[in-house]
């Protein structure tokens, strides 16, 4: 199998072997990914994605099947002819600067939340589409990126569930589009297509000589959490780790408390009926354009310095607005240093250890909100995703949990991907359960036990300061 993995800053074609003691990935090929800005607007460039996706399940040669994962909430939309009307507009883009509050005194955020179940965040889809304004008007249909492409794979129309709900406009109880909510706020019935389970065959790709195209949890997260390594029966916790940080457990029902909603959690779908019950946390996305800024890629060893740094010397809190659009991040984190009476990091290492401090200090927040929120124990943290590659910063997260972190397998998304359309082509993989077993039979795990050395409470009570 293949599975297309397409995260923010760069997408990936894996070649997937399953089978009853197997489970392994080859990249095929890998490429660029990120905004591009025309004029006032940031884009994705979804043709070369299409192009590039085309081009990596060539070069993968015999296959059985292909799924296609990405990033959330971005979306093409469609005339009545099928034509693509522009090009997907970049969730980090300024257009839906104000909108919230503008949906807010149609619909109150209480309302919202009790159908969705979603994080209030600027950039969901439901606030992107109020920003079109009567630019829907000529839209036959909304895809979301994964279903955009498999569209152009296949010609076949619909919406994979795990990212349709996403978008704020995906009732989380009945599972099914929430019509009323979005025609409240002006989005037409009209522009949200049919949906589809996981696992579903979308249909064939002419241009690839016939081969089946198969629906997987669509969104990378849900992708991800399939391969989270977990024990039967372990009260466990998980952080899917890229540019952003997905933190917080797995549900058999949504949680729409009032509790739930003043922290701030999304409660999205999983494969095979499960809820990500999560908050979405800044990630390496402050890292890495921090090291844009600076122009250099030698991450190893600015993480091998900001090691020996002092830690907790500065925090910042990472979830902050300004760190959300590109730009100078080290001038930001010193901005923040000061607001809350603290010295700015000195040098680049300093830098590099406050971000990740505040990034730890992040998934403390997340995971031990979300314990509270449902009233359950969390004896150990699973760091899935490009993320646990990062030894300082599943340490760190250790540390600031007080419980151990399993970090790995680092291919989560190519892997619950893969996992996913082999249980669609016929392999024994019945449930969650089974694909986990085949994950820790297959995969390396490392273990970091948490250190009590600093003072993660006083850390966390410095920065409450700067979050008030």
């Amino acid at each position: 199998m293949a599975a297309v993995d397409l995260g923010a800053s760069s997408g990936r074609v894996m070649a997937g072997t399953a089978g009853p003691d197997l489970l392994r990935l080859a990249e095929v090929r890998r490429f660029p990914n990120g905004g591009v800005r025309a004029g006032p607007a940031l884009y994705w460039d979804i043709l070369g994605l299409y192009r590039e996706t085309l081009a990596g399940l060539r070069e993968a040669g015999d296959l059985d099947g292909a799924g296609i994962d990405s990033w959330a909430v971005d979306y093409g939309l469609l005339d009545s002819r099928g034509a693509l009307l522009g090009n997907p507009v970049h969730y980090r883009d300024t257009r839906t600067d104000g909108i919230p509050e503008n949906v807010a005194a149609t619909v109150s955020p209480r309302e919202l939340y009790d159908v969705t179940g979603l994080q209030q965040l600027p950039f969901n889809t439901l606030y992107q589409l109020v920003a079109e304004g009567d630019r829907l008007d000529a839209a036959a249909t909304l895809l979301l990126v994964p279903d955009l492409l498999n569209y152009w794979l296949t010609g076949e129309i619909g919406a994979e569930r795990t990212n349709a709900s996403t978008t704020q406009l995906y009732d989380v109880r009945a599972r099914t589009w929430a019509t009323s909510l979005a025609a409240r706020v002006g989005i037409p019935s009209r522009l949200l297509p049919p949906l589809r389970d996981p696992g579903t065959v979308v249909g064939t790709a002419p241009e690839l000589a016939g081969l089946p195209v198969i629906a997987v949890g669509s969104h990378d997260t849900a992708s991800a959490v399939v391969a989270v390594p977990a024990e039967p029966g372990t009260n466990f916790a998980y952080i899917s780790s890229g540019t952003w940080s997905l933190a917080g457990l797995e549900l058999d029902a949504p949680e729409l408390s009032d509790a739930a909603l003043a922290a701030n959690f999304t409660n999205e779908g999983g494969v095979d009926g499960t809820i990500r019950f999560l908050r979405n946390v800044m990630g390496l996305w402050v890292l890495s354009e921090t090291l844009r800024g600076w122009d250099t890629s030698d991450l190893p060893g600015l993480l091998k310095a900001a090691a020996a740094a002092p830690g907790l010397a500065a925090v910042v809190d990472i979830d902050a607005p300004e760190f959300l659009p590109p730009g100078d991040m080290p001038a930001r984190i010193a901005a923040a240093c000061r607001a809350s009476g603290q010295r700015p990091p000195a040098d680049r290492p300093a830098v590099v250890r406050c971000v990740l401090d505040s990034l730890a200090l992040a998934h403390r927040r997340a995971i031990r909100d979300a314990a509270r929120v449902t009233g359950r124990r969390v004896d150990v943290v699973h760091i899935v995703g490009g993320g646990a590659r990062n030894e300082l910063l599943c340490q760190l997260t250790a540390d600031a949990c007080g419980v151990p972190v399993l970090a790995g397998p680092v291919e989560a998304a190519a892997l619950g991907n893969v996992l996913v359309q082999a249980r669609a082509l016929g392999e024994n993989l019945p449930d969650l359960a089974s694909m986990r077993a085949l994950v820790r039979r297959t995969q390396e795990i490392r273990r970091y036990d948490p250190s009590p050395d600093d003072d993660w409470d006083a850390a966390e009570a410095r920065l409450a300061v700067l979050r008030s």
